[in-house]
């Protein structure tokens, strides 16, 4: 390997990117550079010519039968110019085949993007679910219920509840495929006797894409599921696991002796060479996440929630395949029966959520609350208006992102003039309405 890419790989700005964004990148730039070598070029001689032909083939080619959408080539552009900026500035190469150009800016002074972004970017003709559309995703693809909502006795998934817990735990919460893939079980809210409806829970900043810790909420009925796939299948995985060995053949597990600080943030921990390490929770890293262990009755017990059926951590990034699996098996078991059969992926939980929150949120604010204007505006001066919480409850940045990319196909259905209606419906209806107006919004109906 070129000692150059290893240097950008883990000295640069590249290794402090999310862990999902690296592994993409890292494949995205992969794939060009291949593409480089077949032409007898080193990824150093790349010139503007052959990212174009490089997106001609990505995008357009007839010969090629996997052709990418505009906002896959965008993704691959960002990987290719942050890397080759990178290798501008090193002077390892002579000149950068992205070619750029001069766009105004957010704060209104002149940046450079790449100009060969695609303007038809369109991620999806379809990101957000209704929960009812959800509902028949999840039972269908990844519980093996059939259409007419009984088990199918020729299904044979192996993990159902708890790729059903997980998934319910991210439509729930809005929280992010590597978030929520990478909780360790003390992480969970815990049922308790409490009568709420949502219980709450924080994020440590390593964990999360924005490195901000955060406070996440969850369905009751969703910690229920998630406890009994702790008391069932996980703890079987363990059993087998233990049975075998596997956990005491590791050599870089730290077993955890106990946690104190503010709200046990402190972890104390044996090292892989037998030292008594304190380490805060919220500096831990995915990968060292992994690494936590507890040593239960029957040895060492993984502290991670979610396990493979070997008893070991279960990758994040194996959640796409896991949904791309349901969502196919949703296509076979529905297709005539349904007027649309419903796909799903991790990050279109984020929108689902956003989605819903905002329809719920709006809701309460102005049906619930008979305010006058006076006291609407001292409202949202103390709170902060819907858009504003469902921003924070999403962990972005700018209330530009929540409005533009997650909501922009109901943003301007004016949700607050539906809401006024006479008929007053509540949030499920009014996300049935919304489903009607957009055609990026799917919603399920009874059988055809």
């Amino acid at each position: 390997m070129d000692p150059r890419l290893t240097l950008y790989t883990t000295r640069s700005a590249f290794a402090h990117l999310a862990r999902e964004t690296r592994r993409n990148y890292a494949g995205d730039c992969c794939l060009f550079f291949n593409f480089l070598w077949q032409r007898g070029k080193n990824w150093c001689d790349a010139e503007a010519e052959d990212l174009l032909d490089f997106e001609d083939w990505r995008r357009w080619s007839p010969r090629n039968p996997q052709r990418i959408s505009g906002a896959k080539w965008n993704r691959e552009l960002a990987a290719f110019a942050r890397i080759y900026k990178w290798a501008m500035a090193k002077k390892y190469v002579a000149a950068n085949p992205v070619l750029e150009r001069e766009v105004l800016g957010r704060n209104g002074g002149m940046v450079n993007v790449p100009a060969q972004r695609a303007k038809d970017a369109r991620s999806s003709n379809v990101k957000w679910l209704t929960p009812r559309a959800y509902r028949m995703w999840r039972d269908v693809g990844l519980r093996g219920y059939t259409a007419e909502g009984k088990r199918d006795s020729s299904f044979r998934g192996r993990n159902d509840d708890r790729n059903a817990a997980y998934s319910d735990l991210l439509f729930s919460s809005g929280m992010r495929l590597s978030e929520g893939g990478s909780l360790l079980t003390f992480e969970v809210p815990k049922l308790g006797s409490s009568t709420k409806r949502f219980l709450d829970g924080r994020l440590a900043r390593a964990a999360t894409k924005s490195r901000r810790e955060r406070t996440f909420y969850v369905a009751v009925e969703d910690l229920r599921s998630i406890t009994a796939y702790e008391r069932t299948t996980r703890r079987a995985a363990i059993r087998r696991a233990q049975a075998k060995g596997r956990y005491e053949s590791m050599d870089d597990v730290w077993v955890l002796e106990k946690r104190s600080g503010w709200q046990e943030s402190t972890l104390h921990f044996w090292d892989e060479k037998g030292r008594l390490v304190g380490r805060d929770l919220t500096s831990l890293d995915v990968e060292e996440r992994q690494r936590l262990f507890i040593e239960g009755d029957g040895g060492l017990e993984p502290l991670w929630l979610w396990l493979s059926e070997e008893g070991r951590p279960f990758q994040p990034h194996s959640w796409e395949a896991v949904y791309r699996a349901a969502s196919e098996r949703c296509r076979k078991v529905l297709k005539g029966k349904v007027a649309q059969v419903p796909y799903f992926t991790p990050h279109m939980a984020r929108h689902s959520f956003a989605l819903k929150m905002l329809a719920a949120l709006m809701h309460v604010l102005d049906k619930r609350f008979a305010l006058t204007s006076e006291e609407r505006r001292d409202f949202r001066l103390l709170y902060g208006d819907a858009w504003r919480m469902v921003k924070d409850l999403l962990d972005h940045a700018s209330e530009e992102t929540t409005r533009k990319i997650y909501l922009a196909p109901v943003s301007d259905l004016q949700i607050r003039s539906l809401l006024l209606d006479e008929a007053d419906p509540g949030t499920n209806e009014l996300l049935a309405r919304i489903a009607e107006m957009s055609e990026r919004v799917l919603d399920s109906e009874a059988l055809v």
